[in-house]
């Protein structure tokens, strides 16, 4: 239970920062504004810490690694790891992120500006409330460590269908992708962070939409067919 629970506490401190990170706010590195280094380095070291990232996000959290992984990790702390491991790829992409202060776009307008901040503050608030929206402590492992520190069986939910998940499949990727474009000044290096994290989203919800599709079968197909995946109103 401290073991999921610290990890929780520093998942909180990791999400402000990137909040902070994305927005170039309150923190000493950001994604406008970090280490200084040549063009060429700064793209190279950016889209390895990007592929990183990516690929322990992806790896982690797909059944087959899940299966060969609790042969070492308890079942109960697996979801806590895969926290604490997500943290720790999120704390070395603010270590060593490099900027590449290159301006591609911005708005000088004080009403422009500030529309573009309210419209990534919004893009944040959906991502995290879309946590809540299904089962916010069982996504962050709490659940689970409660559950086995209280000798109580982990009884699944089932799928439900709950607010935001009536417009979309995906709200909390569609949270992440207004907060990483909504950018009053968009720096290469800032560029460069949403595009990679789009190709990565775009990517990962069809291997999670694969996933679903063999759990869950002509429930989530009917799903597929009466919600689109990212954008209201738009579907496949």
């Amino acid at each position: 239970m401290l073991y999921g629970g610290l990890n929780y506490l520093v998942f909180f401190g990791v999400f402000l920062y990137l909040v902070g990170f994305v927005v170039d706010v309150a923190v000493p590195r950001s994604v406008d504004h970090a280490i200084a280094a040549p063009v060429g380095q700064a793209v190279a070291i950016d889209l390895g810490l990007l592929l990183l990232f990516a690929l322990q996000h992806s790896v982690m959290a797909r059944p087959a690694f899940k299966r060969w992984w609790t042969r070492f990790v308890p079942a109960p702390i697996e979801r806590s790891t895969y926290v604490l491991v997500s943290n720790a790829t999120f704390v070395l992409m603010f270590w060593q992120w490099r900027s590449i202060d290159i301006t591609i776009w911005q708005l000088d307008s004080a009403p422009a500006r500030t529309a573009m901040y309210a419209a990534g503050a919004l893009g944040w608030l959906i991502a995290l409330a879309s946590t809540f929206m299904i089962d916010h402590f069982e996504l962050f492992g709490i659940r689970q460590v409660l559950h086995n520190l209280l000798s109580k069986p982990l009884v699944q939910k089932g799928f439900r269908v709950v607010l935001l998940y009536r417009l979309v499949r995906h709200p909390l990727m569609l949270g992440f992708l207004i907060a990483f474009w909504a950018a009053p000044t968009m720096t290469a290096g800032h560029l460069l962070f949403a595009a990679a994290n789009t190709v990565y989203i775009m990517i990962a919800v069809r291997f999670e939409e694969r996933d679903l599709v063999r759990e869950m079968g002509e429930q989530y197909r009917g799903y597929q067919e009466r919600v689109p995946m990212l954008l209201p109103c738009v579907r496949r």
